[in-house]
């Protein structure tokens, strides 16, 4: 299939596609109403200051890179703008993904994310990392919370699989690359330009070079291209792809999450009931690690949770977008 047959099909889900009665910012609107890259930056920054649950099915939203044999794998996408009714381009969560003495695995997401609320994982962690037992600790890296962010994003290359080619997928990528699209909206050195990378017009193609370093997927020589309009900039293209981006409201709505109870019952069934099982907190209970963590205790090596900002849309100009993602990134 031609990359111009697959817009024509995009064209006609976007003719039928059913907004259940939301009001939204049209594509119209989004060029003259295009958040700068400071605002992004700064949004990135305040949220981190501050996997979807694993199911048995693949969900075929989200497009994953292929690495060959030796762990080397190579793509290009573009990162798009935020849609309808979203403020940001990108959604970031917390889960956690671990398995537990009687065999049996906890891949839930974590309440923290939702603007630091408790969450047992997290208690329980801090009390095996605060008995200064060094098993305890181990345990505690374990059992970590990973970070998560997703994104909308249109595949321009996949060598491995080409007919991802022009079609628009969620990304779940972590720390690292996140890390490459802030160096690129808010540069070091003064002499380099800040660009926002989820721009239609103004962004920058993203060549994803994986490597295999100490058994790791490795991303340091991942780049962006110099900034060019995706589709060379043609209106109706664009807006075929904007009118078929993703809603990511749910990784972040409260309702997909469960209730403290219910995960607490989960964690107490995967660790066998008392919370030490297979360490050396054997005879203590959830309910006493959620009332003896204290306002000292720490969760090791994460990133603490804040309330989502509050970020009221850039006003035109591309100047004082970029300035204002950069300061929300600033202060991730």
């Amino acid at each position: 299939m031609t990359l111009q047959s697959q817009y024509d099909i995009i064209q006609t889900i976007q003719n039928t596609q059913n907004i259940q009665g939301k009001i939204y910012m049209s594509f119209a609107n989004l060029k003259s109403n295009r958040t700068d890259v400071s605002k992004l930056a700064n949004a990135a920054a305040e949220m981190s200051t501050t996997k979807k649950s694993t199911n048995k099915y693949e969900d075929l939203r989200f497009w994953k890179p292929t690495v060959d044999e030796s762990g080397n794998g190579y793509a290009v996408v573009r990162f798009l703008p935020a849609g309808e009714g979203q403020e940001l381009p990108w959604v970031r969560y917390f889960d956690h993904f671990f398995k537990g003495a009687t065999g049996q695995w906890y891949v839930e997401k974590s309440l923290t994310t939702l603007g630091g609320q408790a969450d047992p994982v997290s208690e329980y962690n801090s009390r095996l990392w605060n008995s200064g037992i060094e098993e305890d600790k181990e345990t505690a890296r374990k059992q970590k919370r990973r970070l998560h962010y997703v994104t909308n994003i249109m595949v321009l290359s996949d060598p491995s699989n080409p007919s991802n080619n022009g079609k628009v997928f969620l990304y779940d990528f972590g720390k690292k690359i996140f890390d490459k699209i802030m160096d690129k909206m808010q540069p070091e050195y003064p002499d380099e330009t800040p660009v926002n990378p989820f721009d239609f017009w103004s962004g920058a193609d993203f060549q994803l070079k994986i490597r295999n370093v100490a058994g790791y997927r490795n991303y340091d020589k991942s780049e962006f291209k110099s900034p060019t309009p995706l589709l060379e900039g043609e209106e109706t293209k664009l807006e075929a792809t904007y009118n078929t981006m993703h809603d990511m409201s749910e990784f972040t709505d409260p309702s997909s999450y469960k209730s403290y109870d219910d995960l607490k019952a989960r964690l107490e069934v995967v660790l066998g009931q008392a919370t030490g099982s297979g360490s050396t907190m054997k005879n203590e209970s959830l309910q006493q690690t959620a009332e003896t963590v204290g306002s000292k205790s720490v969760e090791p090596q994460v990133i603490p949770s804040a309330p989502q900002p509050q970020v009221a849309m850039a006003s035109s100009g591309d100047d004082d977008t970029l300035s204002y993602f950069a300061k929300l990134a600033a202060e991730d």
